[in-house]
């Protein structure tokens, strides 16, 4: 009869042999950079929001950009495939990472978020489309008709207006920089820094946005009001110097993508 004990731990050895590959790892790597491209568009999309000429500033509309762009179904697909590593990655990490138990439920939160970006970036690259904003409409409208559905859409708008707080205090306490291995000189460079602290800021200020829109449409009992980062964004832009701080958000946006460049290459997997 095979030990439970036995099959368990060739599992787990198994899993940390996969984790350490050397192509997951570089796969992984190309998830960041990944990231990267889809917040540069968001952010490039959000000046333009900013100025007057449209646009959707969110991952569908960044996603439907890169499509339309020369060779962009292919980098989609390498989006999907990078997306994909990471979610795995994390997976494991969270699985049989070890370290603090707060570390793991971190790494298990990511893998679900980036299994979630590369199913949508899929979709994407076999032609289909996606809509934040109705996106989040209907799940409130669905998660309101259950019981209590108020109080727990409330509840998200406060989980999202938390991790967005999370966010900008990484940027400016600078913890990103835990996540990075540090090159031959000790540091990492100062354009490395200066993004990462705007672009988690920024990213942080979107997120408590959209957080507060969930809050919002709880209150009211109306699921049009949580309408995702495109809404978020637009409605920040109707705000008195809204055109100023959507800028600045937009540009915040742009360092996030060039920092998760700079993490694809210095990343600690």
């Amino acid at each position: 009869m095979n030990d439970p004990r036995g099959t368990g731990a060739d599992a787990e050895r198994a899993a940390r042999r996969l984790s350490d590959h050397p192509w997951l790892e570089r796969l992984a790597r190309v998830g960041f950079a990944a990231s990267g491209l889809v917040h540069l568009l968001i952010g490039w999309i959000a000046a333009g929001v900013a100025l007057g000429s449209g646009g959707e500033a969110d991952q569908g509309g960044a996603l439907g950009a890169l499509r339309d762009a020369p060779a962009g179904v292919f980098l989609l697909w390498g989006c999907v495939v990078g997306f994909a590593a990471l979610a795995v990655w994390q997976a494991l990490e969270a699985a049989f990472g070890g370290g603090e138990v707060e570390d793991r439920v971190k790494a298990a939160a990511k893998a679900v978020l980036y299994a979630a970006l590369g199913a949508t970036t899929l979709t994407f690259a076999l032609g289909g489309s996606s809509d934040s904003g109705e996106t989040s409409s209907d799940l409130t409208a669905r998660l309101m008709e259950a019981p209590l559905g108020r109080v727990v859409v409330g509840l998200v708008g406060v989980a999202v207006i938390g991790v967005g707080a999370y966010h900008v205090y990484k940027g400016v306490a600078k913890t990103f920089l835990e996540d990075l291995r540090t090159t031959g000189g000790g540091k990492v460079g100062r354009g490395v820094v200066v993004s990462g602290m705007a672009g988690y800021a920024a990213k942080g200020l979107a997120l408590a946005i959209v957080g507060g829109l969930f809050v919002l449409a709880a209150v009211q009992a109306d699921p049009e009001e949580s309408t995702g980062m495109d809404g978020a964004l637009k409605l920040l832009a109707e705000q008195p110097l809204g055109t100023a701080l959507l800028l600045a958000v937009a540009l915040g946006l742009v360092l996030y993508g060039l920092y998760s460049f700079a993490r694809a290459r210095y990343a600690d997997l």
